[in-house]
């Protein structure tokens, strides 16, 4: 499952973090978005540890959409070491996240 988290810097989230961070950019509203969250469920148990998957909601953060130009949604981005290595933009298939995300794990 993804994980919903309030938190002070975007920034120390992703920097701090041991693994990489998925970070799916998603709106309430969005009908792919929905989509996309059964779909992440499904990623995060077969990838349990590897990967850690963080939910951002746009209408929340439109700062972070801003600075990471998140024009569509929903917009997944890996995050190792800090920085953005990898950038999804739409509804992909759990076997297509899954053998991107293995790429960099």
């Amino acid at each position: 499952m993804a994980t919903k988290k309030q938190f002070g810097s975007f920034q120390e989230l992703v920097a701090d973090s041991t693994k990489p961070i998925l970070v799916d950019f998603y709106a309430p509203w969005c009908g792919p978005c929905q989509i996309m969250s059964n779909i992440l469920d499904d990623v995060k148990s077969k990838l349990g540890q590897r990967v850690q998957i963080v939910k951002i909601n746009t209408e929340n953060y439109p700062d972070l959409a801003s600075r990471y130009e998140i024009y569509a949604l929903p917009t997944l981005m890996l995050f190792r070491g800090g920085r953005p290595v990898d950038r999804i933009e739409g509804v992909v298939s759990a076997h297509q996240l899954v053998e991107r995300l293995q790429l960099f794990t």
